[in-house]
């Protein structure tokens, strides 16, 4: 299966849109396993197994990771979600923005070496940082298009939103990745939760295309607000999947040894706070 036929086979089996972000920070693990790089697998990998059937994806971050010297945790990691939930895409959070061999390898790490389905890039160097990427087909790419993050506004800032005739940087991005670069249906974006208007735009520019929406919960973005920026639907489903990311607010939803148990419960109420929001649309 291709990354947007496993995306939409989970969308459906699972009646879910929400992504656990699997971002570990031993200094936030349960009291028992409390600040020991060594349990990052363990912790992760229980994560998984609670989640597994309400979730649309898994998005591990690689930098929590290697900040650790895990990168062998996080092949295990890699390992254990696609022999115990196979059904659940896993889109390998790296945000690369390199071109030329350095992205070759970049691609090569992320699909080889990794195993991921799909894995998110930073577009600013041009299309000659998206294109090694998209030699692995049947793999996905999400782009970078609308971040979260306040500092997104030193690129695009309120001042130029109602400047007649020039498009946002996101808006280009969003064209972009909906027409030519887009070459072989592999493509999707970025989208921060804290800017739903901007959500509804970039979903009116790519009608067709993934969104990955982060930024629910610890973030403060809306869950309702989201899915009714972002989600389309026909009597054959959404005309484009909207995966929305939760990390913390589900990792670290228990300090205690119940920690695996209190993360199903968070999710399960994402998971059906998205599905009813869908619902109203």
């Amino acid at each position: 299966m291709t990354f947007l036929e496993k995306l939409a086979a989970a969308e459906r089996a699972n009646q879910s849109m929400l992504c656990v972000g699997l971002d570990p920070e031993p200094a936030k693990f349960p009291v028992h396993m409390r600040g020991d790089a060594a349990y990052i697998y363990d912790f992760c990998a229980a994560i998984v197994d609670a989640t597994a059937d309400l979730v649309v994806a898994f998005k591990p971050q690689i930098a929590y990771f290697a900040a650790h010297a895990a990168e062998a945790q996080l092949e295990r990691l890699m390992e254990h979600m696609r022999r115990t939930a196979p059904q659940v895409p896993i889109i390998l959070d790296a945000k690369r923005g390199d071109i030329g061999s350095t992205a070759e390898q970049y691609a090569k790490e992320a699909f080889e070496r990794y195993g991921a389905d799909a894995v998110t890039l930073s577009p600013f160097m041009g299309f000659d940082s998206v294109q090694p990427y998209l030699k692995y087909h049947g793999k996905g790419a999400f782009l970078l298009c609308r971040t979260s993050n306040p500092g997104g506004d030193d690129f695009q800032p309120q001042h130029l939103r109602d400047v007649p005739g020039q498009p946002r940087l996101y808006e280009h991005i969003a064209s972009l990745s909906q027409g030519p670069w887009n070459l072989n249906g592999q493509l999707g974006l970025v989208v921060g939760a804290t800017y739903p208007a901007e959500i509804e735009r970039v979903r009116a520019l790519a009608p067709t295309l993934p969104l990955l929406i982060p930024g629910v919960g610890a973030q403060g973005g809306d869950a309702v607000a989201t899915v009714r920026a972002g989600w389309r639907g026909d009597a054959s489903g959404s005309t484009g999947a909207i995966v929305v990311n939760s990390s913390r607010a589900v990792l670290y939803a228990s300090s205690e040894a119940d920690f695996a148990a209190a993360a199903r419960r968070e999710a399960q109420r994402t998971r059906d706070s998205l599905q009813a929001a869908r619902a109203a649309v």
